[in-house]
């Protein structure tokens, strides 16, 4: 496994290497048809995830975490430091005896092999991490981004309410002028035209929070990106419940659940060669003032394991790999029915916008259309026009919350699944 998932994260850290550059926003400009002068680049959604992959401060957060486990990968697979002693008896000038002794613990029983394995789990599990925030990253990106979208073409509906607004009061004050209806038309026109405009400036307000809020996933100064070049049409796809059941056992969750199990054998088997008692040697020299010489000293030593055979750390950790191999179980059916009910409620979300485009929108429209020329013919109330005029708008700002739903599930199903960097 760490064959797999070392190499995988140490990708993830070097496309990290360049969040010293400073972001640059993949876009394209656009002319106005007026004056032929360039417009402020507009944001895509591949721009907005490959800005937050390389500027997110969190993801660089979880790249210093995955460094942080090969120093302990490193220090795990290092051997105890020999000991000095110097001892001394008496303190008699012609009867001192001095001893000089270096020792070192021989570690038995494979136990330097089974911390590097021990570490080297953990430092799966810290690859898998990385990715994982990976992946979460571009999820709430492409959220982002469609909320953002989605706020975008809200503002262009609270504009165009406005405009219609304006129209509004305009046929009203026709008609009021050529004594056709009663003042109180045109004084409702006008009410609804305040209403348009307090609408507008709630749109623009939303609309800028949206903004903000990606920046800040990008990791890019406010005020850096001023519009989206997005299609909230092209809807995605419901995956099926065989593409789920396919891609769980990669699913993010199910991956750290397993390796949680194979970091808890590493543990076992570590307590287990913890039994195994070391040897300490030792090997100095012995100067004894009193007879005039030098002698050598050897000294060996080894724990009797009469009572501490480190048996319940050896229950204990062998508990632990039981209990982490039923949660892995109960993480991979957790997730495979959370992710088909987002399925299922993907689908129905899918449903509803195909028939708010199909049939809702266009009988608002032309309920709307109707209403307006007969209140200009004299046919219709303004009431008539303007309750036509809110359905048609309701409806069209329904369309577009249920759009920016459907983006955001199927962006949660890809994160759950373990989505890619492409978007």
């Amino acid at each position: 496994m760490r064959r797999l998932f070392v190499p995988l994260a140490c990708a993830a850290l070097i496309s990290s290497l360049a969040q010293a550059q400073p972001p640059v926003l993949p876009a394209h400009a656009a002319s106005t048809p007026d004056t032929g002068l360039p417009q402020a680049p507009a944001l895509t959604l591949d721009g907005a995830v490959q800005a937050a992959l390389r500027h997110n401060p969190q993801l660089r957060a979880a790249t210093a975490e995955f460094d942080a486990s090969g120093g302990a990968v490193r220090q795990a697979g290092l051997a105890p430091n020999p000991v000095l002693g110097l001892e001394q008896e008496d303190t008699r000038a012609g009867t001192r005896t001095t001893t000089a002794q270096l020792s070192q613990t021989l570690e038995l029983g494979g136990k330097r092999a089974a911390r590097v394995a021990l570490a080297e789990r953990a430092q799966d599990i810290a690859a898998l991490d990385l990715l994982t925030r990976r992946s979460e990253l571009r999820a709430l990106t492409v959220q982002a981004f469609f909320d953002a979208l989605t706020a975008q073409e809200r503002l262009k509906v609270a504009q165009e309410s406005l405009r219609i607004a304006g129209s509004g009061v305009d046929a009203a004050a026709r008609r009021v002028t050529a004594g056709k209806v009663s003042p109180t038309e045109e004084t409702r026109a006008r009410v609804a035209q305040s209403s348009a405009r307090i609408e507008l400036r709630q749109a623009e307000a939303e609309r800028s929070a949206a903004l903000r809020a990606l920046v800040a996933l990008m990791g890019a100064a406010d005020g850096s990106v001023q519009r989206l070049d997005g299609n909230l049409e092209q809807l995605p796809a419901v995956p099926s419940a065989a593409d789920i059941a396919a891609r769980l056992d990669d699913a993010p969750s199910v991956r750290r659940a397993h390796l949680q199990v194979q970091q808890a054998d590493a543990g076992y088997l570590l307590t287990r060669r913890q039994a195994v008692p070391d040897v300490t040697v030792g090997l100095g020299a012995k100067r004894a003032q009193e007879l005039g010489r030098t002698q050598a000293v050897i000294t060996v030593s080894v724990p009797l394991p009469f009572f501490d055979r480190n048996q319940g750390a050896q229950l204990e950790a062998l508990r632990k790999r039981d209990a982490a191999q039923a949660n892995a179980e109960v993480e991979a059916l957790r997730l495979r029915s959370e992710v088909l009910q987002r399925a299922d409620w993907l689908q129905a979300r899918k449903d509803e916008v195909e028939i708010l485009r199909r049939e809702v929108l266009p009988g608002a429209q032309s309920a709307y259309e109707a209403a307006r020329t007969g209140f200009e013919l004299g046919k219709f109330s303004f009431l008539d026009a303007l309750d036509a005029q809110r359905t048609w708008l309701q409806v069209r700002s329904q369309y577009f919350a249920a759009v920016a739903q459907v983006h955001r599930q199927a962006a949660e199903i890809e994160r759950q699944l373990g989505a890619t960097d492409r978007p």
